[in-house]
């Protein structure tokens, strides 16, 4: 396996394959402005528009359901079981909104990301593309499987358990219940024609939702990888570079044409940080939260409810750290820059070469990062900010439930 990758050069639309083919089942497609089928393009809007004002009724149920739960102590625990889950929508449809309002933004900085892509097998050896690859992979295989793996568990274990009760173990009534606490102006259980539409109704709402939240972050995990990989070149070029001083000429030229490089790399992360600081904002909030009412629900829960929110916290919980893990990555590869251009030879250099590589040290001592409002730069500093806000939510919930 490893020799066909060392023989086949991987291309841009190779680690773009996983946020663009998932974008692409619930209609939104990144590349719609290459599309040469108009009719296709219009049939996924039609589709993405419809599967997001369906998404959203459901959510409008969700917070009618969680406000009449709250006005009774008795149905107090529903209003905390249903909170993570609306919690979880309101962040996937920031995201939806984020990519929509940013999608021209979007546009440019991946056609630029493809165009410094490397192409040639010595070009991405020298990138050490594949290490990047590889681990970029792992990671969206693995979240992947955990987001979906929580909106498949949610939505389907309903009608699986009651299945397996009517059919298998002698039960005489059908339990008609759904996955998720939703208020509907019907009856949505009186029979099975209306149960089985609502049923897989919300199916797609949750789909939908996972999707929506999941492929935001797939395309930031891309981007960083991408911006981290042409940072780690940077340095590489810089010490390794041989500085003689009888080709000054040749260094100047090399020097200028690095920081007109680092200069791109950093316009390209400030287009990152203006799509995603406001929706990462609402995220780790949010996330505070859910990962707050989902503890709870594990502490005071039976172990069947357990086991499908366990799954729950930790997509919460994987999510915020797979964020934070390559926001800290990204100010780490940017910070690499400066210290490579001082651990060069430049003593030997011309007057010229050394104000130019002063000047690259000063820029990048300045690291490129995604800075949500309020909140401090994204890393894994974040990451333990956000799980103390959790746990402190956690204690006062508990404490406010239990005296009351």
């Amino acid at each position: 396996m490893s020799q066909d990758l060392v023989e086949t050069p991987s291309s841009f639309g190779d680690m773009m394959r996983a946020p663009v083919r998932l974008y692409k089942t619930i209609g939104e497609d990144i590349y719609a402005h290459r599309s040469t089928n108009p009719l296709n393009s219009l049939l996924l809007k039609i589709y993405l528009y419809a599967g997001f004002i369906n998404f959203n009724l459901l959510v409008c149920g969700e917070l009618i359901f969680f406000y009449k739960s709250m006005q009774d102590f008795e149905t107090v625990r529903l209003a905390i079981a249903v909170a993570p889950c609306i919690g979880f929508s309101l962040v996937a449809d920031c995201k939806q909104f984020t990519m929509a309002l940013h999608k021209k933004t979007l546009t440019r900085l991946l056609d630029e990301l493809e165009e410094m892509h490397p192409r040639t097998l010595e070009e991405q050896r020298a990138y050490k593309m594949e290490n990047f690859d590889r681990t970029m992979k792992r990671v969206i295989g693995i979240f992947t499987f955990l987001c979906l793996a929580y909106t498949t568990t949610f939505t389907l274990y309903p009608a699986i358990k009651a299945t397996i009760k009517f059919n298998f173990l002698g039960y005489e009534t059908f339990d008609r219940n759904f996955g998720f606490l939703i208020w509907f102006p019907y009856d949505a259980t009186g029979n099975n024609l209306v149960y089985w539409i609502t049923y897989w109704d919300i199916a797609h709402g949750a789909y939908l939702a996972g999707i929506a939240f999941l492929c935001a972050d797939l395309l930031l995990v891309v981007v960083i990888t991408q911006l981290c990989m042409h940072f780690n070149y940077i340095a590489t070029r810089l010490e390794t570079h041989p500085c003689h001083s009888d080709r000054d000429l040749e260094n100047v030229r090399f020097l200028s044409s690095m920081i007109k490089y680092h200069d791109k790399c950093l316009t390209l992360c400030e287009h990152v940080n203006n799509m995603y600081s406001f929706s990462l904002l609402l995220n780790f909030l949010m996330a505070s939260m859910q990962i707050c009412f989902i503890a709870f629900q594990v502490t005071e829960s039976t172990i069947e409810v357990i086991l499908i929110y366990c799954i729950f916290l930790m997509t919460s919980m994987v999510q915020v750290f797979l964020v934070c893990y390559y926001g800290d990555a990204l100010i780490a590869a940017s910070l690499r820059v400066g210290d490579a251009a001082y651990n060069q030879n430049w003593f030997q250099c011309s007057k010229t070469y050394c104000i130019l590589l002063k000047m690259m040290i000063m820029r990048s001592q300045k690291p490129a990062m995604i800075r949500p409002p309020t909140f401090p730069p994204i890393s894994l500093v974040t990451y333990m900010k956000v799980i103390s806000m959790s746990y402190q939510f956690f204690a006062l919930l508990r404490t406010t439930y239990y005296r009351n």
